[in-house]
């Protein structure tokens, strides 16, 4: 069946206009008006609505293992809150154990997801060792077979998945060699593991111990210190869930020098702030504790969305990776052990556009931009994701900017029981989400079962993010000097006088010259002599 949206403003990055969308067999057939409808074709009345491409969700982690729990958000439910949101693809991590390999862990991921997913995925490779046969997995994975562009390192999470700097740094240059995109999850790792141990021998054990072990210094410097070498690699870099200023203020002093640097803020950190960690209510605490974790500046969440504005930041996601309050309980006598996780790929669109458009920061087309068309455009799917033009997938969203609702875990689709955003009042509400031309949330209800999102392969050497990085390589070629060191060598040969040659000297002279530089008891008598001088004077002052 045909689909036609009527009477709505159509909005792209780049421009917005009262058009009518038609289509055809999953893809955008026209867009403009007065072109023939088919017969049999549904119309969708979009009168004081705009339609927006869907939203891509770059960064989330559907039923992680990690902290010995597992993300209760699974491939199912993650995509069914996404798409109640009007989100209609994310990009999920694969995250190998330093005993597995990227392969091995990419079909356990597919495994995993393609039964479940109600909405279109890539997926993003971690890389959390670093050998040989990492690196020749890593270029088999960007081949069509896996559909692989970007590798993720961590740089916290000490023995868990963290890499050091010399393994992050061979990992950036092998993203480089084979053109794909390199990503970090900056923190010092070795620093928040000692500060760990010293707030649990002070006594500190609760959430609070969480953003007083992970200060946001350490992301600032992480920040910087992955951008330095993904400038000394020539590696495009993208830098997820950045949480506070000094990192942002790091990702944009490399940006003003013409590094390739992404920044990514999240949903959480452009609407709470980390005075949440100090609640009384231990529960709702640990409900907040993610990695960094949320800026201890209640300015910050401002400060991200102006950036946003401006283009210093590019993008936003969610890392949504959820756990019920039982699971967080885990940690209830020690902070470490808390699972590090929130939610956010429901509410994220929301959040944006009221943290956004509506409080008159940026525009309906910069909305697209950092919720949709960037991400596209990053990971080599743009324009068959994150625009509205003919031959683009019908990714679409009825969206109604003037509409209000309140956030709320006994309203929301996500799996678990505490909501990050409870309570909040957000203007502008998905009244219908449409998916490769089908209607798959309308009215409060998912018209899709588990299993009809595709997996959605992405290629390497992606232009938007690789195309100044040739043209760069050749002014960081290597110069080389080259000297007539025929003199200097000539030079380099100490002159020898007639009375010392080696040649002419006898056994006997030698024995005089080594007895001549060797102090005689004539001059240690003199210094002993000395010594005793100047004590005797100490003792009669």
């Amino acid at each position: 069946m045909s689909l036609l949206i009527q009477n709505g403003i159509v909005v792209n990055d780049d421009f917005m206009v009262k058009a009518d969308v038609l289509i055809e067999n999953g893809t955008i057939r026209e867009v403009g008006k007065d072109f023939p409808i088919p017969e049999n074709t549904r119309v969708i009345d979009a009168t004081n609505r705009l339609i927006l491409p869907g939203g891509i969700d770059p960064h989330t982690h559907m039923q992680l293992p990690f902290m010995g729990q597992v993300a209760v958000d699974d491939f199912y439910a993650g995509t069914r809150a996404a798409l109640a949101g009007g989100t209609t693809m994310i990009v999920d991590f694969v995250i190998p154990s330093k005993d597995s390999t990227p392969l091995e862990a990419y079909s356990l991921w597919r495994n995993w997801a393609d039964p479940k997913v109600c909405c279109d995925y890539a997926l993003s490779m971690a890389i959390t060792t670093w050998n040989d046969k990492v690196a020749e997995e890593m270029q088999l994975l960007t081949t069509p077979e896996y559909g692989i562009n970007s590798f993720k390192f961590f740089l916290a999470y000490k023995n868990v998945f963290m890499v050091r700097d010399g393994e992050f740094f061979q990992g950036l240059k092998q993203c480089a060699k084979i053109g794909a995109l390199a990503r970090v999850h900056a923190e010092n790792g070795d620093v928040i593991a000692e500060k760990q141990q010293e707030l649990l021998q002070l006594g500190v054990t609760g959430p609070e111990g969480h953003t007083q072990s992970r200060q946001e210094e350490l992301e600032a410097e992480a920040t910087n210190r992955a951008c330095t070498l993904a400038g000394q690699a020539n590696c495009p870099l993208y830098v997820v869930h950045v949480m506070s200023k000094g990192a942002a203020k790091a990702i944009a002093a490399h940006r003003q020098k013409g590094y390739v640097v992404f920044g990514e803020p999240i949903a959480a950190g452009l609407a709470c702030d980390g005075r949440h960690y100090y609640n009384e209510d231990w529960s709702h605490a640990a409900a907040y504790v993610l990695s960094p974790p949320l800026s201890r500046d209640p300015n910050t969440p401002e400060t991200l969305m102006d950036l946003l504005s401006c283009n210093q930041l590019n993008l936003t996601a969610t890392d949504n990776c959820t756990f019920t309050c039982s699971q967080k309980r885990m940690g209830l006598n020690d902070f470490t052990k808390i699972p590090n996780g929130v939610n956010g790929v429901e509410d994220r669109m929301s959040v944006v556009w009221e943290k956004g458009v509506h409080a008159g920061k940026i525009d309906p087309m910069r909305f697209v931009a950092i919720t949709s068309s960037t991400a596209a455009r990053i990971f080599n799917m743009y324009p068959r994701k994150g625009r509205i033009q003919p031959g683009s997938d019908a990714d679409l969203v009825v969206w109604n900017p003037n509409a209000t609702r309140v956030i709320s875990s006994k309203t929301h689709h996500h799996a678990c029981d505490f909501n990050i955003f409870e309570g909040m009042e957000v203007h502008g509400v998905p009244e219908i989400t449409i998916c490769r031309g089908k209607v798959v949330w309308e009215n409060g209800e998912l018209n899709v079962d588990a299993g009809w999102g595709r997996f959605i392969p992405v290629a390497p050497n992606c232009d938007y993010v690789f195309g100044a990085v040739k043209a760069r390589q050749k002014h960081l070629q290597p110069i080389s000097v080259k000297r007539n060191l025929t003199s200097l060598d000539n030079n380099l040969i100490p002159p020898q006088s007639e009375s010392t040659n080696s040649s002419s000297l006898e056994n006997s002279d030698l024995e005089a010259v080594v007895s001549d530089n060797k102090p005689g008891d004539q001059e240690e008598q003199s210094i002993e002599t000395l010594i005793k001088e100047v004590a005797e004077n100490l003792i009669s002052e």
